[in-house]
């Protein structure tokens, strides 16, 4: 094992990913149907900012839980209830409610946990308002995918572009797929998330496309290795770097999601760090086995790559031809000398 992970470091290890892009292609096919599927069924648990409504926060009391303060404010005529933990405090998210509705909900909130309705703060938030932070979210996004479109056109070239492009959208959805799965929350921090993971994998993805610029920009005509073998032996230098980037980015993400939500119940963190947490691991994944192999089958469809591989063929072919055409003489030579040697002892 320390011998695979020196020659791992090393670059000396070498892994077909584009050869083996039918199974990563199944795998991101099987991802995005589940993904679709959990958004189709489940939708996505859109927090109070989007969606509008009314939010409660009191001190949590010892002995209180979930349960009972959803009942409490269930018995106070609200129907849409969902509790969470937010540091020292609860925070209930109910539809939106008028003035009486909201003052009934804090007084039997106080009688329940022996607090004043002055402790138990309410903020309405409307629907056009929730309305309004989606807009701007999905015209962030939309900005967002036009300029890594004319950065990468610009810097690499328009195939690069769009194998990233495929590439940020595969991550995109297969996240939001695990939000639906879960029932995760999601929050204006879940929209920075979302951001924070498209530029991580984007920044993943130039550099993997910048050693195989580097690489394949030395092929000739003379050239021992076809487009895609090139590509194959890039990805081998960069992919050492590409995992000790990405485990160093999700332990700490990880840390906040397992354990400063469980034991801290920091709740505006936990909608930010699943977000990142899921959105590394498929970046990763996405740069190396997703937006390579797309990019390595756009450049294979050039007439001077085509051509460059049918050389390297042929002077592969050639190759095998002349070491069987060396082989065999010595093989029949070694037949006849044994057979002589037969004769000679009889």
């Amino acid at each position: 094992m320390p011998g695979v992970i020196s020659r791992l470091y090393r670059g000396d290890i070498n892994i077909d990913f584009v050869g083996k892009r039918k199974i990563w292609y199944g795998l991101s096919v099987f991802l995005l149907a589940v993904s679709i599927l959990g958004l189709a069924l489940n939708g996505l648990n859109l927090g109070v900012e989007f969606r509008g409504g009314s939010v409660f926060d009191f001190k949590r009391t010892p002995g209180s839980s979930i349960e009972q303060v959803r009942d409490t404010v269930t018995d106070a005529g609200v129907h849409q209830v969902i509790v969470q933990q937010a540091g020292p405090n609860w925070r209930v998210t109910t539809e939106a409610l008028k003035g009486e509705e909201v003052t009934k909900v804090q007084r039997t909130v106080a009688q329940k946990y022996g607090v004043t309705e002055d402790e138990v703060s309410s903020q309405v938030i409307g629907a056009t308002w929730g309305g309004e932070v989606s807009q701007k979210a999905w015209i962030g996004l939309a900005v967002f995918m036009i300029a890594i479109m004319l950065y990468l056109s610009v810097a690499f070239e328009w195939r690069m572009a769009l194998a990233a492009i495929v590439a940020l959208v595969h991550d995109l959805v297969i996240t939001a797929g695990v939000y639906a799965w879960s029932g995760f929350e999601v929050t204006p921090a879940t929209m920075l998330g979302f951001l924070t993971i498209l530029g991580y994998s984007l920044y993943d993805a130039v550099v993997v496309f910048d050693m195989i610029k580097e690489v394949t920009g030395k092929l000739g005509t003379s050239a021992k290795m076809t487009y895609t073998q090139a590509a194959n032996n890039a990805l081998s230098h960069t992919l050492i770097r590409s995992l000790n980037t990405s485990l160093v980015a999700i332990l700490p993400v990880a840390a906040i999601l397992f354990i400063g939500t469980t034991l801290l119940g920091a709740g505006t963190l936990k909608d930010l760090s699943l977000a990142l947490f899921v959105g590394m691991i498929v970046g990763t994944y996405s740069s190396l086995c997703v937006a390579t192999p797309i990019l390595v089958t756009l450049k294979e469809r050039e007439p001077k790559w085509q051509a460059l591989a049918q050389r390297v063929h042929a002077k592969e072919v050639s190759a095998a031809k002349a070491g069987r055409a060396t082989k065999e003489p010595v093989s029949a030579g070694s037949q006849n000398v044994t057979v002589a040697e037969k004769r000679k002892k009889r």
